[in-house]
């Protein structure tokens, strides 16, 4: 018997599984877009075979290691490298045989059921993954590795990728994106602007990174006109270097304001100084929020907030091993009061794109369903980080759906820096959607011939059409 379900994640009821087996057959083998996530160009780049199993499916994958170290596996010996210096595991056969011994700890979790179908369908392994099992799955996929097959390009076109969008800073060279293009090979990988090392007060090395900001645009950065007029350049430079269509900000809040002119530039003096209490520092995120708004408006790049973050909440892992490493934890967060000075000032404007994230769930249908089901500047982007599984999507559109519909929402992205997990998840995207579709069918909310076109839009059309792809 297969591990992988074909009929996973559908309703128990007959009438209603056969409905969901249809529609899901009728996107199972449309192209992926990815237009938001982390993956790391280099491997696009360079085209490199991916260094041992480990460094593919472990160390990489905070959605991983984060169970494990909530199990009492230190981080170290998953091979997570240290800021600090500190050892770390090196041998990749180790960090293998310690995941797979641990691997029962992911049991109905989503990262167990993306974690099978790499398995299975990426790597033809079908057997459970146990610690008596690991050194079997380790020379498979490492024998696997080896060969031309399953370099990162060769999967790309494998997994049927149409677009995937990485994510880097406001400061970087882009030069992976460069070698990609004059590479002359076809897969389109693009980037994403996100500034939040000079935008966000708070981050080390503020004043230092908004003077490279200025160098590398030759803008004063010193003013606030040529802060801003450097921002514009660094997103004309991410679009015609990277292929660029939209910005990404992971604020701690979803806050906005809409400051006169003079009293932003004295925050920004303000924030190079170092000067900037907490609550100016917020503010001053959120004026930027608004401020790219604008920008967005003139040069046309979609605007995604992942706001609702307490990033790196572990003092101890964020000062051995840095940012990003799992201990980013849900909070409460408010967005009808905390968007509305960007919504007075832009939210009706037709062409402009403005996809929310929530790690909240309590507000879909209290706050972020209303607000796009009104602005025609927003859109609801898909569940986000813990909540992009089966329950997850299922929540989510059950809260927005009678509120917002379908066709302000923004499709689906996987957010992910773990390449093999991409089919997989965009599979429990399009099994989930099909199994909600085919209850609205099966109770005499949606036509069937409609439900077909709409897993056509939530599957692929939609996400083109959010990030103008």
């Amino acid at each position: 018997m297969s591990l992988v379900d074909p009929d996973r994640l559908f309703p128990a009821e007959a009438k209603l599984r056969g409905i969901a087996r249809a529609l899901y057959d009728s996107v199972s083998d449309l192209p992926i877009i990815s237009p938001h996530g982390h993956c790391d160009p280099s491997w696009f780049a360079e085209n490199a075979r991916f260094p041992d199993p480990a460094a593919l499916f472990v160390v990489p994958d905070h959605y991983v290691f984060r169970m494990l170290v909530s199990q009492g596996v230190p981080m170290a010996d998953l091979g997570v490298p240290r800021v600090d210096g500190g050892p770390v595991e090196t041998d990749p056969r180790a960090i293998w045989r310690r995941f797979a011994a641990h691997f029962h700890t992911l049991r109905g979790t989503p990262s167990a059921m993306w974690l099978t179908h790499a398995f299975v369908h990426v790597f033809g392994i079908e057997a459970p993954f146990t610690a008596q099992t690991a050194d079997r799955f380790y020379d498979h996929i490492e024998a696997q590795l080896a060969t031309d097959d399953f370099r990162p390009r060769a999967l790309f076109d494998r997994f049927n990728i149409e677009a995937l969008a990485t994510t880097e800073g406001a400061l970087d060279d882009l030069a992976h994106h460069k070698a990609i293009r004059d590479s002359g090979w076809q897969g389109r990988v693009i980037t994403t602007y996100r500034p939040d090392t000079v935008v966000n007060p708070e981050c080390d090395g503020f004043a230092n990174n908004v003077a490279r900001l200025g160098a590398l645009t030759g803008e004063d950065t010193a003013s606030w006109a040529g802060y801003l007029a450097a921002h514009c350049k660094r997103r004309a430079y991410f679009k015609e270097h990277g292929g660029a269509t939209a910005t990404d900000h992971g604020h701690p809040t979803a806050r906005t304001a809409d400051l006169p002119q003079s009293e932003a530039a004295a925050l920004f003096a303000k924030a190079l100084a170092g000067t900037c209490s907490a609550e100016e520092a917020d503010l001053f995120r959120g004026q930027m929020l608004t401020e790219m708004a604008r920008m967005s408006l003139e040069d046309g790049l979609t605007l995604q907030i992942h706001a609702g973050s307490w990033r790196n909440h572990s003092a101890g892992v964020l000062r051995q091993f840095g940012r990003d490493k799992g201990f980013d934890i849900p909070r409460r967060t408010d967005y009808v009061g905390a968007l509305k000075p960007l919504l007075d000032a832009v939210g009706m404007e037709p062409d402009l794109r403005i996809i929310l994230f929530t790690l909240d769930e309590t507000v879909y249908g209290r706050e972020l369903a209303p607000l796009a089901g009104a602005y025609p500047a927003l859109r609801l982007g898909p569940p986000w980080w813990f909540f992009d599984s089966y329950e997850g999507i299922r929540r989510f559109r059950e809260a927005t759906t009678e509120t917002c519909g379908f066709y302000n929402t923004a499709g689906f992205n996987d957010d992910t820096r773990a390449f093999c997990s991409i089919p997989a998840r965009h599979d429990v995207a399009r099994r989930s959607d099909c199994a909600y579709l085919a209850t609205l069918v099966g109770t005499g909310r949606l036509g069937e011939g409609e439900a077909f076109e709409v897993a056509q839009d939530l599957s692929y059309r939609l996400a083109k059409s959010a990030y103008r792809l």
